[in-house]
């Protein structure tokens, strides 16, 4: 069964990774010498997507250069399109409306990984019969957590999981969606309240590994993982997507 199209949002300037992010976009900020938008890429072309929007805005022309020089894996196309410098994540969407047609296509940010079967996510959204499907994810906090009884302490836990669900960045939609947006909508705030208040917005539960690289500290943890070769993003094989 083909796969929907893949619109990943490329355009902010990200600025919580200013170290990284003055003479390159976000997008291209690296783990293991690949940009991190080649893994996103990569999460998704290993498990049958093919065709990949890319939604530029800040340094745009950085991320074109580095897509038309990437030799991509057999069958995968990948197209940049200028959707304004400032323009917010919903806005950036809607401008690509009339690239998507009217069939179902899949959102993501380009700053964020995981080992979220997506095939599994694809199967849910086309089950439940509303308009979209946000994949949800417990982050590990960035603090230990101390365990009180009463006032007294009683120990600690180390980085805990929380324990509340937040967006974890993989989205499905029915060309339905579109309607919600403009060229001013932010996609995390009114359009997807809006959504959610029509009961037209579906939780995936994802248990295992999800990341995003917000801040330097980010960039680090997830380039340790990849040196030690223990990042549970990496679901492609060498010879499929590495080669070249």
């Amino acid at each position: 069964m083909e796969k929907p199209p893949v619109v990943i949002l490329c355009g902010g300037r990200g600025t919580r990774l200013r170290e990284r992010t003055e003479s390159v976009p976000k997008a291209l900020v690296e783990i293991g010498a690949r940009p991190i938008l080649w893994h996103v890429i990569q999460i998704y072309a290993a498990q049958g997507f093919e065709r990949f929007l890319l939604a530029t805005g800040y340094l745009g022309e950085a991320i074109s250069e580095f897509v038309a020089a990437e030799p991509w894996p057999a069958g995968v196309e990948v197209e940049c399109i200028d959707t304004g410098l400032d323009t917010p994540t919903g806005g950036r969407v809607a401008k690509l409306a009339p690239l998507l047609g009217d069939r179902p296509f899949c959102v993501t940010y380009a700053d964020g990984v995981a080992d979220v079967d997506l095939s599994a996510q694809l199967e849910f959204h086309g089950s439940h019969g509303a308009l979209a499907t946000v994949t949800v994810v417990r982050p590990d906090l960035q603090w230990g957590v101390a365990e009180l009884d009463g006032d007294q302490v009683s120990g600690f836990v180390e980085k805990p999981r929380s324990e509340h669900w937040i967006n974890g960045g993989f989205f499905c939609f029915e060309p339905g969606v579109l309607s919600y947006l403009d060229a001013e909508s932010v996609l995390e705030r009114e359009p997807l309240g809006r959504l959610a208040d029509e009961g037209q917005l579906r939780a995936y539960r994802h248990e295992g590994f999800w990341d995003c690289m917000d801040t330097y500290k980010d960039a680090v943890v997830l380039n340790d993982l990849w040196r030690a070769g223990e990042a549970p993003w990496r679901v492609w094989g060498a010879a499929a997507v590495e080669a070249g």
